[in-house]
């Protein structure tokens, strides 16, 4: 008999929520991860440390309101790399303690440290002491998360050449930057560095940044980020980063040098799976370290699954905790359904981005005729009292049955926003419903009314001239 049911590897948020399922169902479970790892990535280096930095900068710096106040008011002037990671430690705290206690009130066995397979059934774990001991379980989730990628011809040093890892651990807040990278994380991280002051030049060997979202939202953050004095360099590959006793410069292959204190590289990721002897339990990574799987979250082995963002796209730590509740259900037989293919996509930019479906220019592409409406937080109430007036939320509304086809929000709160779309949407609700519903007011949420009105305006236009 096996030592567990379903043995873990990694307590990030796929493992955690695979293991809290699997113990839900009177399964015996235990999570292998290392002790100053507890919650994964997403606690200690990603989502969590990263939002909630975010969350110190927009207030320390009283971004958010100047409109009201003027654009030289600040909270403080002087902000130190302590002031932003202090709350950021206090809340990691909180968390690891969360999720300690969940696990222990599931009754979830905690490992503390590494594990590797010996066989499809076994997991050797290697404590902090050095000692290894066998455990065995019937059925094994690998969770192990990732890591950023590094290219091999850059020297990394982690204080003055890094990646996103050891920005919360600068030393300083630095006066210039160089972001190699314009996909989420190296965006996130430009807005919030040009936030508190840093002259930030972003590096993007595409023609373009942020190629997931609607075109209009990406010029309006764009506008935004050049307005906080942030350089773009698109079309343009990095050749080489320069040390210097002053800082560095970065040489890009068509011959500029930018001199700055800090270079950052947000050059994806790269799965946490090259120490877990994948060969001997059957199984292998692609070169990202990323492990392949089926609808069911199986890898090639069936009793071993994998989720979260060892297996890729999309992943977030939402889409995470979904794979491994749905993971631990399929392998005990519980009735589960698919996840929903309406899958709302967080960018915590400042201001932030968050849509759910599809874009105009999919749409087009697919042939699929809409309208559009739209509402600018200018013009609602609420926008006003919190200073807010660059955001704006666009409603793409089918003209055949009216359904929603897409819903984009760019301002304060666009990923709590999205979810009134994506609700609707997941109902197969019509624009109608938004504009015969009552909102409270003043509130952002009342943009959906007012962008529903506008596209129904244009609708009714369209009719009037065809009839």
């Amino acid at each position: 008999m096996p030592d567990f049911d379903m043995l873990v590897l990694g307590s990030g948020p796929g493992g955690q929520k695979a293991a809290i399922a699997a113990a839900k169902l009177g399964r015996r479970v235990a999570v292998i991860d290392r002790p100053d790892m507890v919650g994964g990535v997403s606690i200690h280096t990603g989502t969590i440390p990263s939002k909630t930095l975010r969350e110190a900068v927009l207030y320390l710096t009283g971004l958010t309101q100047r409109d009201l106040y003027g654009q030289s008011y600040r909270v403080k002037e002087d902000i130190t790399v302590a002031d932003l990671i202090s709350r950021t430690q206090h809340v990691v705290g909180r968390e690891v303690d969360v999720i300690r206690s969940q696990l222990s009130r599931n009754q979830v066995a905690l490992y503390a440290g590494t594990g590797r397979f010996v066989d499809d059934h076994t997991v050797a774990v290697r404590e902090v002491t050095g000692q290894e001991r066998l455990l065995t379980a019937e059925h094994i989730v690998i969770a192990t998360g990732t890591r950023p990628a590094r290219p091999s011809s850059v020297e990394f040093d982690g204080r003055t050449i890094m990646d996103s890892d050891n920005v919360l651990t600068l030393e300083r807040v630095p006066r210039s930057m160089v972001i190699v990278g314009a996909g989420v994380i190296g965006m996130e991280y430009a807005s919030m560095f040009a936030a508190l002051g840093s002259r930030v030049t972003v590096v993007e060997k595409r023609a373009g940044m942020l190629d997931m979202c609607d075109v209009e939202i990406v010029e309006s953050l764009k506008y935004h980020l050049r307005d906080l004095a942030v350089t773009f360099r698109f079309g343009e590959t990095v050749a080489a980063v320069e040390r210097h006793p002053r800082g560095t410069v970065t040489v890009l292959e068509s011959g500029k040098k930018i001199p700055a204190d800090a270079v950052m590289y947000s050059a994806g990721r790269q799965g946490l799976t090259d120490e877990l002897d994948l060969d001997k339990a059957g199984l292998s990574a692609d070169p990202r370290g990323r492990i392949s799987v089926d609808e069911h979250y199986r890898t090639e082995v069936p009793h071993i699954y994998a989720v979260g963002d060892v297996i890729g796209f999309p992943a977030l730590a939402a889409t995470s905790m979904e794979q491994g509740r749905t993971a631990a259900y399929h392998a005990f037989g519980e009735p589960v359904g698919r996840m929903h293919h309406l899958q709302p996509i967080g960018i915590y930019t400042i201001p932030e981005i968050s849509f759910v479906g599809r874009t105009e220019d999919q749409l087009t592409e697919e042939r699929v005729p809409f309208e559009v409406g739209i509402s600018r937080y200018r013009e609602l109430a609420r926008g006003q009292i919190i200073g807010d007036s660059h955001g704006m939320l666009k409603l793409l509304v089918s003209t055949e049955d009216r359904t929603l086809l897409g819903v984009h929000c760019f301002g304060s709160g666009a990923t709590e926003l999205i979810h009134i779309g994506q609700s609707v949407m997941g109902c197969g609700g019509t624009v109608d419903y938004l504009v015969d519903a009552v909102f409270n007011y003043p509130t952002l949420a009342e943009s959906y009314k007012v962008a529903a009105l506008d596209a129904t305006n244009r609708l009714r236009q369209v009719d009037r001239m065809t009839d």
